[in-house]
């Protein structure tokens, strides 16, 4: 055995992945308070939209919510969200750690959460952070993690209902990342149970119908003096945002069209990972569906970036259900150097090298090397 190959047989995956989720989770936390004590308009203000201008309108629930708790208890608007961001991120992080805790890691695995659409995606790019979307990344990282150990009860399958009916209110994006959770419980009972995924479906269509037939805009025109009253100034963000996107994609496409290169690796890495799975054609399948459902997405709104983002990290939760489970915390696959090591080895260094922008740009050589490496020299260079 080689000096390399010795090295190599030593690495363990699942330690890797601590140390990763770990800073994922301290930079996530981290820059969604810096965002929300500047008060950022696309992410303090995703959480602020309110019925009290204009009555029933999409994501308004967040901000008439949190009109209450201030009301109630004089605390800032940005100190309250964070609070529930905070917790929100943290149960996430918490819950896929929980999951994936007794399962032997593999390098193959691995790569995934290093995908530029990954954890990594994150790090990349810190408007990922605070989204509304973390709601329901912790719905379904909980959702996996009581499936998996076989506690998702009768009335837990009806409190998930209910909270999915309730983040349809907080983000219609809910609506779009369904077929995850019906995936799961596919892949779980290894039968087809339509009876038991109506209840899921119909919690996501009902409020999108609502929101469809009786939703207001975003922006009623008292938002902003509302939100100045309680204390909050916004400049820019989401109640400024008053263009056509489709229009927007289309004078921009030389931009948005690098969104089919990011993507066309994603598919190869993710059709890689499953070559190595049992049931990898059902799985195939199963994830286009899943994909196509969510294509109203990427017409009707400009961040295809964030949509691949989720749609990888949903991927990533829901193949932590697949590994193989293990009576050790830090049960890792050893790795042997064959083909499967180089590819895998390539499309990590790949993944590292690049980086896709949440809306803009699908394609750039801006990822975590380039962040680690580069940027610092060039901050220095301009110093000296």
């Amino acid at each position: 055995m080689t000096v390399l190959e010795k090295l190599i047989s030593r690495f363990n995956s699942k330690i890797f992945i601590y140390f990763l989720v770990a800073i994922t989770a301290i930079y996530t936390l981290v820059f969604t308070f810096l965002h929300n004590l500047r008060s950022d308009g696309y992410i303090l203000g995703d959480w602020l939209v309110n019925y009290q201008d204009g009555g029933f309108k999409r994501r308004g629930l967040s901000g008439s919510f949190f009109f209450i708790l201030q009301d109630f208890t004089g605390i800032k608007l940005n100190i309250l969200v964070y609070c529930f961001q905070f917790t929100v991120i943290s149960l996430f992080f918490y819950y896929y750690f929980k999951l994936i805790q007794y399962k032997e890691a593999t390098f193959l695995y691995l790569s995934l959460l290093l995908s530029s659409i990954g954890f990594v995606g994150l790090l990349n790019c810190v408007d990922y952070v605070g989204k509304k979307e973390f709601i329901v990344f912790f719905l379904f990282a909980f959702f996996v993690y009581l499936t998996d150990h076989n506690k998702l009860t009768r009335i837990r399958e009806w409190g998930f209902s209910i909270a999915l009916f309730v983040s349809a209110l907080l983000h219609e994006v809910t609506l779009f990342f369904i077929p995850y959770f019906l995936i799961t419980l596919y892949l779980k009972s290894g039968k087809l149970e339509i009876a038991r995924y109506l209840k899921y479906i119909l919690a996501v269509f009902i409020p999108a119908v609502l929101l469809l037939l009786f939703g207001k805009e975003i922006n009623e025109g008292q938002s902003l003096n509302i939100l100045k009253e309680r204390g909050v100034v916004f400049t820019r963000g989401i109640f400024f945002w008053d263009i056509d996107e489709r229009q927007y994609i289309l004078h921009h496409f030389n931009e948005y069209k690098l969104y089919f290169l990011s993507l066309g690796i994603s598919i190869f890495h993710i059709a890689f990972y499953l070559k190595y799975l049992a049931e990898r054609k059902i799985i195939s399948i199963l994830l286009i569906g899943a994909f196509l459902f969510s294509l109203p997405l990427f017409y009707l709104a400009i961040d295809w970036g964030r949509w691949m983002y989720i749609h990888m990290m949903f991927i990533i939760i829901l193949f932590g259900l697949l590994l193989k489970k293990t009576n050790s915390a830090y049960s890792s696959e050893t790795i042997i150097i064959n083909k499967k090591f180089y590819v895998t080895l390539l499309i990590i260094v790949i993944s590292l090298i690049y980086r896709v922008e949440m809306s803009g740009r699908g394609f750039t050589f801006e990822g975590l090397f380039y962040r680690i490496c580069i940027a610092p020299l060039d901050l220095l260079n301009k110093m000296l």
